[in-house]
């Protein structure tokens, strides 16, 4: 039993795990203890029960992706990618609409629900490092290799982010920039790169007239458009989140108003979910919010060190890719709730409540620990011989 419950891999990253999770359970609890008593009748413990059940999921997903042979999630991600194309026109077809948004796919007879947005990320990072390991031979190969950039760099990235546009435009740009990104990281020519970018622009000009004449084609854009006109206004019901954040963060940012002390839970929405960073600051002080900051640039560290130590180019990519695209997500989570980026509904990883969001994370975090796991048993194999 022992064995199983071992946590093989690289300790910071599970020291950093156990922190952010634990530290979630404190603050959901004092973040969403009166939106609970108001919508669920009476119940305070209502989302705090929900988180801990969350976290067991993502730690027992987290442990048993780290004990699977990172390599084969180097063949595994065709197979996933074909299987997620599906996925993704169902959940626009089908997902539950929230808002105009069809981001939540029910799986059926179980009913569950899941943001099929989180696992794409997961499985495209995947596909990229698996094409990219073999870009270099492919430019010895041939000097013109555009043919394999375009079908398997360029074309999964940019299908997926379009799959994903349509009802999460935050998510998809968080998507394509990992995507991006890794591209660069594989040593994508900036040439290639460069006649990518100049492709999405000419889109972007020719889908802003085509939705001009079909809104229903896009129909967040009004949204998009709203909370990128009204960013850093004055139009207080526009800004309403933003403002309720401004005065959580405000209100004592040196030393904060001490936990379970927020005023600004009862009337900033999504306290507990997009943004709990304000609360972070409110209660604990502008110290632990940078500490948090911190944690999040210390997994940034450590994944940068799992990939320079790697064997492959697979594992050095998808190490690295990883890594980045949870420190980017929270880095946007932490712009947003101090003003610095528009509203994007982005959670913060391993903190905010949210179920897709943790046990995917858990699910990145654990594949990493694959790689450095890999690592170790090569270190120790080594050391065995000599």
């Amino acid at each position: 039993m022992n064995s199983i419950f071992q946590h093989k891999g690289d300790k910071t990253i599970w020291g950093i795990f156990f922190i952010l999770s634990l530290a979630s359970l404190v603050l959901i609890y004092s973040a969403s203890s009166y939106i609970a008593v108001k919508q669920h009748g009476g119940d305070n413990l209502y989302y705090l029960f929900k988180q801990m059940m969350i976290i067991g999921i993502g730690y027992f997903v987290m442990l048993l992706f780290s004990r699977i042979k990172y390599s084969h999630f180097q063949w595994g991600s065709l197979l996933l990618l074909i299987i997620l194309l599906p996925i993704l026109v169902l959940t626009m077809a089908i997902g539950t609409n929230i808002n105009n948004a069809s981001r939540w796919l029910t799986i059926p007879y179980i009913n569950i629900s899941f943001q099929s947005s989180d696992f794409a990320k997961i499985v495209l990072l995947a596909f990229l490092a698996r094409s990219l390991s073999k870009l270099p031979g492919k430019y010895k190969e041939n000097g013109k290799p555009v043919s394999y950039i375009i079908l398997y760099i360029f074309a999964p990235a940019l299908i997926i982010t379009a799959l994903i546009l349509r009802s999460n435009l935050s998510t998809a740009l968080l998507v394509f920039t990992s995507a991006f990104f890794v591209m660069w990281l594989g040593q994508v020519k900036i040439k290639y790169l460069t006649g990518l970018v100049g492709t999405i622009l000419l889109g972007i000009f020719i889908l802003y007239f085509v939705v001009k004449s079909n809104p229903n084609l896009l129909p967040r854009v009004d949204t998009w458009v709203s909370r990128i006109e009204h960013f850093q206004g004055n139009d207080r019901d526009a800004n309403y989140q933003v403002m309720q954040a401004k005065i959580a963060i405000a209100s004592n940012p040196i030393i904060g108003s001490l936990p379970g002390k927020s005023s600004q839970r009862a009337f900033l929405p999504s306290a507990h979910a997009d943004f709990i960073y304000a609360i972070i600051i409110e209660e604990y002080g502008t110290i632990i919010g940078f500490a948090f900051i911190l944690l999040y640039l210390i997994l940034l560290y450590r994944g940068l060190q799992i990939a320079r130590k790697s064997e492959t180019r697979f594992g050095a990519i998808l190490a690295m890719g990883l890594m980045f695209s949870i420190v980017l997500q929270a880095l946007v989570n932490i712009g947003v709730a101090v003003n610095l980026l528009p509203v994007t509904g982005q959670p913060l990883p391993l903190v905010s409540l949210g179920g897709t969001s943790f046990i995917f994370t858990s699910m990145a975090l654990g594949m990493i620990q694959s790689i450095s796991i890999g690592l170790t048993k090569n270190n120790e194999e080594l050391e065995a011989v000599q």
